[in-house]
């Protein structure tokens, strides 16, 4: 039997980068994914690609700081496969800017789309997880930058520090349903929102792109290596195929040793 077999999975911000990694091995090892995306056309092509090669996976249109989209979505996707087992709680953006110059509207926005978004995906998902203390895995995708800062990134960085808190939260209010909580960690992976950000960064330091690349995205990794999509949905396997409470409330990181904790 394959690992999850059986299981369903919703993963925001599925159609590209990290959501869509996770949901591709989550597919190949039995589970149903729903593939949930601000884009319908792109969801519904991530899901496609999954079914084709043999998977169970259906798209969903969310734009997850919109409670009504949010909650519609969560049913469409229990109407489908009968139940919900897993929330990766990946969707996210990125802006770039020193504080003083950031508009307050871009601060709602980041801050919307990283903190509201996992509030309303898992408060959706506990409404089926809670139901005869069926239970869950909720697995928040944070950052480095939950636990570090950098500069230019200040909206950012206090989004993922927040999820530590929520899955802190969730993790105690959680366990007497048998749903447990997670944040996963990455360091630079090359993601197109990675890629947007290294011409943004050489201009706001004044510095070549191969120099955001190497004195600023790799400097304090290990082996100058990005971490990859594979990297990071190998660890959301294990988180949600891990058999007990033992790990529950933990963040995760996986960066080539650019933050250890």
């Amino acid at each position: 039997m394959a690992s999850l077999d059986g299981k369903v999975a919703l993963i925001t911000g599925a159609a590209s980068g990290i959501g869509k990694a996770i949901a591709e091995l989550y597919a190949k090892e039995g589970a149903a994914v729903a593939i949930a995306d601000i884009n319908q056309q792109a969801a519904d092509a991530a899901a496609a690609e999954i079914t084709a090669a043999g998977g169970k996976a259906i798209g969903v249109v969310m734009d997850v700081t919109d409670e009504a989209a949010v909650n519609a979505g969560t049913e469409k996707v229990v109407a489908a496969f009968g139940r919900l087992d897993i929330l990766i709680s990946n969707a996210g953006v990125q802006i770039i800017n020193p504080i003083d110059q950031f508009a307050f509207s871009d601060w709602k926005k980041m801050l919307a789309i990283h903190l509201d978004g996992a509030f309303l995906t898992t408060k959706a998902a506990l409404q089926h997880m809670y139901k005869g203390d069926q239970g869950g895995i909720v697995i928040y995708m944070g950052s480095v930058h939950s636990h570090e800062a950098s500069k230019l990134k200040s909206a950012y960085v206090t989004a993922k520090h927040g999820l530590l808190g929520l899955a802190r939260a969730l993790a105690k209010e959680g366990a007497p349903h048998n749903v447990r909580s997670h944040v996963i960690c990455p360091g630079f992976v090359r993601t197109p929102l990675v890629e947007k950000q290294i011409p943004e960064q050489a201009k706001e330091l004044g510095i070549s792109e191969d120099q955001v690349i190497k004195n600023v995205m790799l400097k304090d990794t290990v082996d100058g290596v990005f971490t990859t999509v594979e990297d990071i949905a190998q660890t959301a396997l294990y988180l949600a195929t891990f058999p007990s409470a033992a790990l529950t409330g933990q963040s995760f990181v996986v960066s080539h040793g650019w933050y250890m904790q």
